[in-house]
């Protein structure tokens, strides 16, 4: 039997709370790209364009991510019967190849600045300080409430456009740092901060694909099966655990159990103790859809 309410609440919270985080990452982003991209060309500030393009590909994956959630809330059909939620998973994916065409570009030009090959000079502005401390500002709430949006609903693609904004905001330090060192005189600050950028937006993004392409994958959540395990484990009629398979798809996880109970059990009886069984794994695992078949023993 497999329980659906979790795919239920799953579509409310998909339909909601969910679309909402993500529609107001996008005016963030969109925000800060223009922002950026006037000061940007105005000061001639590397780093200051390397955040322009940076929030740009934060509204890409915004776009992406405002997609991803609306299909993985779509309730399963004829083609898909196990739902729309590895949307999620293949929009975060998208996400990090985003941030590494990005890298590239900054990474090659601030690479220019820093042989001679380019030289630029910039215009130390008042708006260059102002810009980067709003973006930060803005970068570091966006962040917390993707996070906490996608803590509570189990959305990996919030938790990529959270990895976003947070990385952002970070590189924005970086680029802080950069600004207050080139008005000192050390006019190759501000490169060494695009490429400090590139350095942290690389280790983040990998993290944020493995973590994708595991789930595209279908590996198993680290701790969920030993939780599970726990929990058959104290149900004195449960009296053999044939398998348990885990697997993550967007914002449900997919639990599959064979266990095996007395054979003179009656029907009914069987039914009420996985209709238990659910119910405790539910409490454990958030949006969790179980399947269990009971054998005779």
């Amino acid at each position: 039997m497999q329980h659906q309410n979790a795919q239920n609440k799953l579509n409310e919270k998909g339909s909601g709370i969910v679309q909402k985080a993500a529609l107001s990452s996008a005016l963030a982003a969109t925000f800060l790209t223009v922002m950026k991209i006037v000061v940007g060309i105005k000061t001639n500030s590397l780093g200051i364009l390397a955040e322009a393009v940076h929030s740009a590909i934060d509204l890409v994956a915004a776009l992406v991510t405002i997609w991803a959630v609306r299909l993985s809330a779509t309730p399963p059909d004829e083609d898909h019967h196990f739902g729309h939620g590895k949307a999620e998973n293949i929009a975060a994916l998208f996400e990090t190849f985003l941030l590494w065409l990005t890298c590239l570009w900054i990474a090659w030009e601030a690479s220019n600045r820093l042989l001679g090959k380019t030289s630029i000079e910039i215009e130390s502005s008042i708006w260059g300080f102002v810009i980067i401390i709003i973006s930060i500002v803005v970068d570091i709430t966006r962040s917390r409430e993707l996070s906490r949006v996608a803590k509570e609903y189990n959305s990996q693609a919030l938790a990529a456009d959270a990895l976003h904004f947070q990385t952002d905001a970070y590189s924005s330090m970086t680029v802080l740092i950069g600004l207050v060192c080139y008005g000192f005189g050390f006019k190759w600050a501000d490169s060494i901060a695009a490429l400090m950028v590139v350095i942290w937006t690389i280790l983040v993004s990998l993290k944020l694909a493995k973590n994708s392409f595991d789930q595209l994958m279908d590996r198993a959540p680290e701790g969920v099966e030993s939780q599970v395990l726990e929990l058959l484990r104290e149900i004195p009629e449960v009296k053999v655990i044939s398998s348990i398979k885990i697997r993550q798809s967007g914002p449900a996880t997919f639990v599959n159990i064979t266990l095996g109970m007395d054979k003179t059990m009656s029907f009914e009886l069987a039914h009420l103790i996985t209709e238990k069984i659910e119910e405790k794994i539910e409490e454990k695992i958030s949006n969790s859809i179980i399947t269990i078949h009971a054998e005779p023993i």
